[in-house]
């Protein structure tokens, strides 16, 4: 990936954006691609950390085990408009609509790539996908065939793989693996504990086989955790996930693709809640190429999820327990207007147990006005649908009730137009750029009940989002690479009226930064030496106040022989900083050093 010309890296396939396969270069979205390479060069040793490389994303680290990723804003930490895929399995919970980011945990060696789109995507990937769409997806059993070890450890972790693949049969391959980590307590402000250290095991495999007209892909995870807590027992998780898929051939211009998964997690948090829920998804699609002009992609899907809680006598949910149903219909058509010119309209009807039937539609116009340059724009109108935090959230569980969930509760809207650019400036420089802005409605506000004696869920704010982000790379040499991005947005949240809401516009807002800009330096050394430097800069925010702040990270690497590295990664060396959350919780990120081995065999 590190010798692909820019050229190359204009034709890598990408999957997120129409739902097929199609070169980055013809995509009509704003799509960030972090590649397994951008990952090694890294030194990062999670999914967030890996998320960071993405410039049209906002990540902000509030504990050891806590984070806040958003697109365009509305972060916080259970934020709820992003949709988080992992090969295919759709991994926010429908407790809350978000991502535990905690338990999300894949081999980083055996990443091929992650789509990162910001913008709205739900007329392909369905309510939830609001804001972005993160698809990690990694790579093919018979792409890793062979033996892996890594071993790794510092001031802040320590953690180890074994991975191990082979063939079966004349068209199968295989993978295993088992890794675990263990990571250290952060500090606060004030120099005190915040007693948040954590360890998981994880243990999976994956098979793939190629057949003339048939891809089939088998693959599973299992995992469990603890997290320690501040005056409290730690904090459980567990779970597993199997996950199938067969693409097929119907002929040159048609193709069919059968998707199942299951998805076990079970969360235990003493004092809070507990929660088991288990998911059965089944996803079909259909593309066809029609008249040479027409490139149509359709499908149907069901989702079932049976929530199982424990509540405790502060906090509930109510019911307990509840069985909940999802399913939806889509269909888009490219359709080329010219040779340069094309057309994509399409539309989703997506129904849940809480409001009915959703409409999710979406237009997009991209003109190719030049060989290596891409103009495009898109409307869209998408929704968050309402989750059991919404809707079932009593505080505490047994009457009087001080919080007495959203019975009323409906999906939040957003309108949104962008409109962007694509393209390669000179034989050694590529840029991409686009500018946005998103109408909201039906934020989530508190309204008091009818007796004023408690308050409900209600839909009572509104709002603008708008802003511009970009991001581009220079190839200086043959041995080194300069890339950077920036984003600059702002926000506008408004109470409606007849609102009694006083309280969640100033919740919500200050929550993200007006602008934040990313420098990554990528050297080769003589030697079989590399040297990779990422500077990041981020604004402060308002509400809690959060200090801006710039950190600096470096990684050293030494490759004594073909298929053994030595790193070195240095991380937030300009000192520590926080992040997320008011002063006396939030975690202030120290300096941390990280000695990794990888060996291949």
């Amino acid at each position: 990936m590190a010798d692909l010309s820019f050229e190359e890296l204009a034709n890598l396939e990408i999957t997120s954006v129409s739902k097929r396969a199609q070169r980055l270069s013809d995509a009509a979205a704003s799509i960030f691609v972090i590649t397994s390479e951008d990952i090694r060069r890294s030194g990062v040793t999670s999914l967030p950390e890996a998320l960071r490389l993405a410039p049209n994303l906002q990540v902000a680290q509030s504990s050891a085990t806590a984070y806040a990723i958003s697109a365009r804003g509305m972060n916080n930490n259970t934020a709820n408009k992003l949709l988080v895929m992992i090969d295919g399995r759709s991994v926010y919970t429908p407790l809350y609509s978000g991502v535990f980011w905690d338990v999300q945990d894949v081999v980083l060696e055996d990443v091929e790539r992650i789509e990162v789109i910001s913008g709205p995507g739900g007329t392909l990937w369905g309510a939830n996908a609001v804001n972005g769409v993160i698809n990690i997806i990694t790579r093919s059993a018979k792409d890793s065939e062979g033996g892996l070890i890594t071993a790794g450890a510092g001031n802040r972790e320590s953690g180890s793989t074994v991975r191990y693949g082979g063939s079966l049969g004349t068209e199968g391959s295989y993978r295993i693996y088992a890794k675990y980590f263990d990571r250290r307590a952060t500090e606060k402000l004030s120099g005190s504990s915040k007693a948040d250290g954590w360890y998981k095991s994880q243990v999976g495999f994956r098979a793939d086989w190629e057949l003339p007209t048939d891809n089939i892909m088998l693959q599973g995870n299992a995992y469990n955790g603890s997290e320690a807590q501040l005056s409290a027992n730690p904090v459980s998780v567990s779970g597993f996930n199997v996950t199938s898929r067969w693409e097929h051939a119907l002929s040159a211009d048609s193709s069919l693709s059968v998707q199942a998964y299951f998805d076990r997690t079970e969360r235990t948090i003493p004092l809070v809640f507990g929660e088991h829920l288990d998911i059965v998804d089944l996803q079909i699609q259909h593309s066809l190429v029609m008249a040479n002009a027409h490139t149509i992609s359709w499908g149907l899907g069901y989702r079932l999820a049976e929530d199982r809680v424990s509540n405790t006598p502060g906090f509930g949910f109510l019911p307990a327990n509840v069985d909940q149903h999802w399913s939806n219909m889509f269909v888009q058509d490219e359709v080329s207007l010219t040779r340069d010119l094309q057309l994509t309209v399409g539309a989703r009807v997506e129904r849940n147990d809480y409001t009915g039937n959703e409409w999710l539609p979406n237009a997009r116009l991209a003109w190719k006005f030049a060989p290596e340059h891409l103009l495009w724009t898109a409307v869209s109108r998408t929704v968050r649908a309402p989750s059991r935090l919404d809707v079932d959230t009593y505080v505490p569980a047994t009457p009087p009730f001080q919080l007495a969930g959203g019975p009323s509760f409906v999906s939040e809207v957003a309108k949104v137009v962008e409109l962007g650019y694509r393209g390669q400036l000179s034989q050694s420089m590529s840029l991409s750029a686009t500018v946005f802005r998103a109408d909201y409605d039906n934020l989530r506000t508190l309204e008091l009940g009818p007796s004023g004696t408690f308050v409900t869920l209600g839909n009572g704010m509104q709002g603008v989002v708008q802003g511009v982000e970009m991001w581009g790379t220079y190839k200086a040499s043959d041995t080194w690479r300069i890339s950077a991005g920036m984003t600059a947005m702002s926000e506008d949240l408004q109470v409606k009226a007849g609102s009694t809401d006083t309280t969640s516009v100033n919740a919500q807002a200050g929550l993200d930064p007006r602008q934040r800009w990313m420098f990554k330096s990528s050297w080769d050394l003589s030697g079989g030496s590399e040297l990779d430097c990422i500077v990041r800069s981020v604004s402060a925010l308002a509400n809690p106040d959060v200090p801006a702040y710039v950190a600096l990270d470096l990684r050293y690497a030494w490759k004594p022989r073909s298929g053994l590295e030595f790193s070195v990664t240095g991380k937030n060396l300009g000192g520590s900083h926080g992040e997320f959350a008011n002063a006396s919780t939030r975690a202030e990120l120290a300096t941390a050093v990280f000695f990794k081995m990888v060996a291949r065999f």
